[in-house]
């Protein structure tokens, strides 16, 4: 009996029964009038967690890098990140479209950017030059398998920076992961970043929304970003009752997806058709095929099971919270069968 298998993202996940209980109890406002009392609550809560004095709740994690890429910077500015970055992939050009910004592109292992690597990337002050502005950092970072800086990593880039005069932005679309792949807590990053973002919609299990944290300066900055933006939403609180249900609930359960996507690795590993896979340390499991990847993706597709191609011949399969251990086992039956070969 063939099963459904959605492995594509996290971002594919449902709420559950007792989220959605959650998100109809919440009670609400106009968060463009005035404010949205739930979804108030649910930036305060995730400012306080992280140490920062404000946050802003916007629909989507791209948005919120995208904000905090135009707060943090001027037209003709650059912004440096890792070359396998979110914002460079995936972000639809909005550094050079949204922030008028140039982008300078590094190298690291397995998506991880070194701080001796940075002052030999600053740019001269000079009129000739762009200014080097921001550095923009992703835990975990997705197109290298969802791996994860620490908090040490991640604090002493952050402390390179600032001494070469950038501001530093985090990208934590999947940072409880990391957390949890590190045995870390927020406060291990007190203090480090300028600013951070947070997406409740991955292995966090939320339907919609994202969090964009930093001063209270910045924050202002960027309520006035997203309101041009046209990310002010009403009664956004039905929104971010299932964000405070998720940072209650469904943090420690992640471990259950990183062990479940150590198993595909395995089934993977052990397969005839597969020439290479990733080890993950999370929860996205980035292989290749002897073949060609979409005419494996398609093969995959028959049997049930849904991937994505990331580029460059890699396909990716992601364990979130609607994947079961017979989902799992399921795929570990069909790796092995021959009409794969």
């Amino acid at each position: 009996m063939i099963r459904k298998v959605d492995l594509r993202s996290d971002t594919v996940t449902r709420p559950t029964p007792a989220m959605l209980q959650a998100m109809m109890k919440a009670e609400v406002g106009d968060d463009v009038i005035d404010k949205d009392p739930t979804t108030q609550k649910l930036e305060e809560m995730a400012a306080s967690i992280w140490g920062f004095e404000a946050a802003i709740f916007c629909p989507s994690g791209t948005m919120c890098n995208q904000i905090a890429i135009m707060a943090h910077t001027q037209p003709g500015d650059e912004v440096i990140c890792h070359r396998l970055s979110h914002i460079y992939w995936y972000e639809g050009g909005g550094i050079a479209a949204n922030a008028h910004c140039s982008i300078r592109l590094l190298d690291g292992e397995h998506g991880i950017i070194s701080p001796e690597s940075l002052a030999h990337n600053i740019n001269s002050i000079d009129d000739h030059h762009a200014r080097s502005a921001l550095l923009s950092l992703e835990n975990t970072v997705n197109k290298a398998g969802g791996t994860c800086y620490t908090a040490a990593q991640i604090r002493a880039l952050a402390d390179e920076g600032h001494r070469l005069g950038l501001k530093v932005h985090l990208d934590g679309a999947r940072i409880y992961n990391a957390l949890i792949h590190n045995n870390e807590q927020p406060a291990d990053y007190h203090r480090s970043v300028d600013s951070m973002s947070i997406c409740l919609s991955k292995g966090l299990g939320c339907p919609v929304g994202s969090l964009l944290l930093g001063s209270v300066d910045f924050i202002t900055r960027a309520k006035r970003i997203r309101k041009r933006l046209g990310g002010g939403m009403r009664q956004s609180g039905f929104l971010a009752a299932a964000g405070i249900f998720a940072l209650e609930n469904h943090i420690h359960r992640l471990a259950e997806d990183h062990e479940r996507a150590r198993k595909l690795a395995d089934g993977l590993k052990a397969s005839s058709w597969v020439s290479e896979v990733v080890p993950p340390q999370t929860n996205i499991v980035l292989f290749k095929s002897k073949k060609n990847p979409f005419e494996m993706a398609e093969k995959l597709e028959k049997h049930g099971i849904r991937l994505i191609y990331m580029g460059q011949g890699w396909l990716r399969l992601v364990t979130h919270l609607d994947i079961t251990d017979d989902d799992i086992k399921y795929c570990l039956e069909v790796f092995s069968t021959h009409d794969l070969d």
